[in-house]
């Protein structure tokens, strides 16, 4: 199978591309706006040799492939608040390269990445099959620039309802290779420990899933291979977890040094979001049921990241 991954340089598809490349029946072309980045992360992890890479402007509907995977978008909170309302146009610009493609190759599968933002704001119990996506349309604000983004792409998608193309809405996901200077939750806590710092937060005891790679790479394998179909899915584990659970469980395995406070430390670019993960499982009629919850995923992965630290 010969796989397109558009936006080579985000972190979750570098851990897919690893995964896929473990598998000898995948043949990978990667398309970046820095193919440099990308050769030389291939290099580094001695895949040179089982990718292509490519600029955007090389990707076109004379090349034959066999699913598209969109990475393109912001990967972390900061540069969500600095990119602003032009994420409206850099979603546009590499979905309808994807788009256009099947539509000169509708046997093609193009998976899109989504988010749980696309639901809108309002989490304060956590989404189901029947949430319905909300948003202030008389009130928008910079932090709901993503989320519309995400949302007005899947309503495209599904508008599309002949094309073979698939989102796939990621609420939190995890990885031991994640760069730990973006200013998620989660990679604050791991950046506090491996400096030996003291993580400040609030008392909010928000609730998040993390999906980890060998999960994600499971439902994406699953998907591509899959039936030939128009659909959304969420991502989730076997369960969430609780900001207050898991500083304990990450004090107690791995020294975290934590103290609370009134005023929010970390870069809130999308809104506050109390309950951010889905008991949607739709995933399952795919064949997806995940091997970790959330707190196993983070803390197989901090182990892998940290190494001897305790």
């Amino acid at each position: 199978m010969r796989i397109a991954i558009l936006g080579a340089t985000s972190q979750i598809a570098r851990d897919l591309i690893l995964s896929f490349s473990a598998q000898t029946e995948f043949e990978l072309a990667l398309f970046a706006r820095r193919p440099n980045a990308v050769q030389k992360w291939l290099l580094d992890a001695g895949l040179s040799a089982r990718c292509t890479v490519s600029d955007f402007d090389s990707f076109g509907v004379n090349e034959k492939y066999d699913a598209i995977m969109n990475f393109v978008g912001s990967g972390n909170p900061a540069q969500t608040a600095e990119i602003g309302a032009s994420i409206f146009d850099i979603t546009l610009k590499y979905d309808d390269l994807a788009v256009d493609y099947v539509r000169h190759h509708p046997s093609c599968r193009y998976l899109f990445l989504s988010s749980g933002a696309a639901y809108g704001s309002s989490f304060d119990v956590p989404v189901n099959i029947n949430t319905k996506a909300t948003v202030a349309i008389n009130d928008l604000q910079p932090q709901d620039w993503y989320a519309v983004a995400k949302l007005h792409s899947e309503c495209r998608h599904r508008s599309l309802k002949k094309l073979p193309i698939f989102d796939l809405r990621i609420f939190n996901y995890f990885s031991h290779r994640q760069d730990v200077s973006a200013r998620f939750f989660i990679t604050d806590v791991l950046r506090a420990i491996r400096e030996g710092e003291t993580l400040f937060t609030t008392r909010d005891n928000i609730v998040r899933d993390y999906i980890g790679p060998d999960d994600l790479f499971q439902l994406i394998a699953l998907i591509i291979n899959g039936p030939v179909t128009n659909d959304v899915v969420d991502c989730y584990t076997q369960a969430p977890v609780d900001k207050l659970t898991l500083l304990k469980t990450m004090r107690k395995q791995f020294g975290l040094a934590y103290e609370f406070r009134e005023t929010p430390a970390g870069v809130n670019a999308t809104g506050l979001k109390m309950n951010y993960y889905s008991i949607n499982h739709k995933a399952e009629a795919y064949g997806y049921y995940p091997s970790r919850n959330s707190l196993e995923n983070v803390v197989y992965e901090a182990q892998l990241m940290l190494g001897g630290v305790v």
